[in-house]
């Protein structure tokens, strides 16, 4: 199996280096100054995991078509970058090349699916803490690190999830070949919106919100919001899903903040309209009253507004 892994940044070099590491065919799709820093200094993992440099191979944009097609195209970039990264990919799908995107959220995948043809786009996710450090390093920050994907429409499609999770497997990295990665998507849209948009509304972390008089019930009206879209789209989260949400949401003393609360205090771009406008979207399409995701939602459209005048 051909893998293109899309980035060498945090997620995308992670998942994609332990791939490499175990001696999975693996090219990493990047831009000229990243691959400078490949070439020199090979890809450099810290992690909790084991730390790791490797040479890998790697194309730019510009001689991917040469190198193509793939059996797989892991699609590691971030939301905002999503067509730019639609773009880049084309030269590497051919007639059999899976599309993994392992993005937030859901908007992507009509996307994916009108340029590339639903068959091709296997539904997929991922959690983990990870960037890139001042050398270029991939640095994990946390102790876990996992992916999810599965069939969008259950066919087999020739056995690629099957292979996929066998390289996983070879590769050590905890994964999930899931029987319903619809389910499993939404089960993570609803908790990452209701994460996303309570500390980024707030501007703190779980513990500190919910230790203020109302916090508790607002996140929790922020959560319950996101699960009427999901049962209204004939999507209900899993009682089990929902539980494990409702006890991380709402953890006394939790330090716990979405990375997107950490994008945007570093001045960074962040997934707001992909997370918290698409969740809001669907509210409105459903006829779902959804105020707390409409303060979230406005709050971050005014950031945004304001970060864009400088």
């Amino acid at each position: 199996m051909r893998i293109l892994v899309l980035g060498a940044g945090g997620t995308g070099g992670y998942f994609g280096g332990r791939l490499a590491q175990a001696g999975v065919d693996v090219t990493f799709l990047v831009r000229p100054a990243r691959a400078a820093v490949l070439e020199a200094n090979g890809l450099v993992i810290r992690s909790p995991f084991g730390d790791a440099t490797l040479p890998v191979k790697h194309v730019t944009k510009d001689t991917v078509g040469a190198a193509g097609p793939f059996d797989v195209v892991l699609l590691a970039c971030k939301a905002y970058d999503l067509h730019s990264a639609i773009e880049d990919i084309d030269a590497a799908v051919g007639e059999h090349t899976a599309v993994l995107p392992i993005l937030n959220g859901l908007a992507h995948y009509p996307v994916l699916d009108a340029r590339f043809g639903a068959a091709r786009v296997v539904g997929g996710m991922c959690v983990i803490s990870a960037g890139k450090g001042p050398a270029g390093e991939v640095v994990h920050y946390g102790n876990g690190a996992s992916v999810t994907f599965g069939e969008r429409d259950g066919e087999p499609h020739g056995g690629r999830c099957q292979a996929l999770a066998s390289a996983f497997a070879a590769a050590n990295v905890d994964h999930v070949h899931a029987t319903d990665i619809t389910r499993d998507l939404w089960a993570k849209f609803t908790f990452l919106t209701a994460l996303a948009g309570g500390t980024c509304l707030f501007r703190a972390s779980i513990g500190d919100i919910v230790g203020t008089d109302d916090g508790r019930r607002l996140i929790e009206q922020l959560y319950d919001e996101c699960l009427a879209v999901a049962r209204a789209s004939g999507q209900p989260v899993p009682d089990q899903a929902r539980g494990m949400a409702w006890k991380v949401l709402t953890q006394e003393g939790s330090p716990l903040t979405a990375s997107m609360l950490r994008d945007l205090e570093s001045g960074q771009q962040i997934e707001a309209d992909h997370i918290v406008g698409d969740m809001l979207r669907r509210a409105h399409a459903q006829g779902i009253k959804a105020p707390m995701l409409e303060t979230a939602w406005a709050h971050l459209q005014a950031f945004e507004a304001r970060k864009a005048r400088g």
